[in-house]
C-alpha cells in the first residue's frame, strides 16, 4: 500500500489540504487494490486557515512516504519553517514523489527540490516564483507540471486536476474517472492546458447562445463556419462574436477549435480509432491537421497522448 503523506504546518490553506485528503482517502470505485494509505504529518497542532489541525504523525514520517504532498501556503513572503524544509529535503533524498499544490511550490522551491525543473503555481504568484528562484523554469500558462518524481499545480481546481493525474498514473483512467465522478469534476484536463480555461457553455439558461452550443457539439464532424453558427443563432456574425466573447471569453472560431480538440482527446482516450478517423470525427479533416492543432493546444502529439493514456490504464 502506497503511503501518501500530506505535510502540514502553520499558515497553510485548508482547501488544497482538504481536497488532497478527499481525493486520496479512499477508493470509491473498489477497483484499486491496494489503495493509498493517507497520513497528515506536522510538527504538532498546526493552524490551517481558520482551523487547528492535529496531524497523524510528525514531519519525520515524510521520509517513509511514497508520495509527499505540500498544500498551498497562505503567504508566499513568509519564510518556510526550517523543520519543514529539512523534512521535505530528507523525503526527496529518500526517493519520495514530491507534489506541490498551488503555492506549495514555494516550499519545494525553498527546499531546492525544484532547481533545474519546470514548475508552475497560481498565476498570481508565477512572477514572484520566477524572480525569487531563477533556477526554476516557471511556466505560468499550464494547469500542472509533471517532471516524473516532482510535480506542481496551479491554483485551486488545478490542484484537483493534478491529484486525479496522479491516480491516473498509479491506477489508470477507469479509477481516476470514478474518483472524478464522485467529486463531480471533469475526469481529465491535460496539464498543458492554459490556467485560464475558456467557459464551454453560457452560465445562464436564458443566454442567447444557450441552444447554439449543444447544436454545435452535435456537429463537430462537419465543416462549420462562423456564418453557420450565426445563421443557427439567428443573428449577425458581429453580434455572434459579441455574445461569444461575453459567454466564453473568446471568439467563435477559438471556442470551436477547443471543442474539436476536446472531442479528439475523448476519442484518443476511449477508442482505438485511427488518427485519420479521429481527425474526421472531430472536424479537423486530416491527421496532419489534427496533429498540428493538437500539439499546439495540448503540448504533445495525439499519438503520444494516446500512448500515455493507455500506459496508465
Amino acid at each position: 500500500m502506497a503511503l501518501v503523506a500530506i505535510a502540514a504546518t502553520d499558515g497553510m490553506l485548508h482547501l488544497e489540504l482538504a481536497l488532497a485528503c478527499e481525493v486520496f482517502a479512499h477508493d470509491p470505485s473498489g477497483l484499486a487494490d491496494p489503495w493509498y494509505d493517507l497520513m497528515v504529518c506536522g510538527p504538532g497542532p498546526v493552524r490551517v486557515g481558520r482551523f487547528l489541525l492535529e496531524p497523524d504523525d510528525g514531519l519525520d514520517r515524510l521520509t517513509h512516504a511514497d508520495t509527499v504532498i505540500i498544500p498551498s501556503v497562505e503567504d508566499v513572503d513568509v519564510d518556510v519553517p526550517p523543520d519543514l524544509l529539512d523534512a521535505v529535503r530528507a523525503a526527496h533524498r529518500a526517493g519520495a514523489r514530491m507534489v506541490a499544490l498551488c503555492t506549495g511550490a514555494f516550499v519545494l522551491a525553498a527546499a531546492g527540490v525544484l532547481d533545474g525543473l519546470r514548475a508552475t503555481t497560481h498565476w498570481a504568484h508565477t512572477d514572484t516564483l520566477a524572480a525569487r528562484y531563477p533556477r526554476i523554469r516557471v511556466d505560468p500558462d499550464v494547469l500542472y507540471v509533471d517532471n516524473g518524481t516532482v510535480l506542481a499545480s496551479a491554483g485551486k481546481a488545478a490542484a484537483i486536476d493534478l491529484c486525479l493525474h496522479l491516480i491516473r498514473r498509479d491506477h489508470g483512467p477507469t479509477v481516476a474517472n470514478a474518483v472524478a465522478r464522485r467529486l463531480v469534476v471533469p475526469p481529465h484536463r491535460a496539464g498543458g492546458q492554459a490556467q485560464y480555461v475558456t467557459t464551454p457553455v453560457p452560465a445562464r439558461d436564458d443566454h442567447p447562445l444557450t441552444t447554439l452550443f449543444p447544436w454545435v457539439l452535435a456537429r463537430l464532424d462537419r465543416p462549420l463556419t462562423v456564418e453557420d453558427l450565426a445563421r443557427q443563432a439567428n443573428m449577425s456574425s458581429r453580434n455572434l462574436a459579441r455574445h461569444f466573447r461575453s459567454a466564453t471569453g473568446t471568439t467563435p472560431l477559438s471556442w470551436l477549435s477547443t471543442q474539436r480538440i476536446r472531442r479528439a482527446q475523448e476519442l484518443l482516450e476511449n477508442t482505438d480509432d485511427s488518427i485519420d478517423t479521429i481527425a474526421q470525427a472531430a472536424g479537423l479533416g486530416t491527421a496532419t491537421t489534427l496533429r498540428r492543432h493538437f500539439h499546439r493546444t495540448v503540448g504533445v502529439p495525439p499519438d503520444a497522448y494516446r500512448r500515455t493514456f493507455r500506459a496508465t490504464g
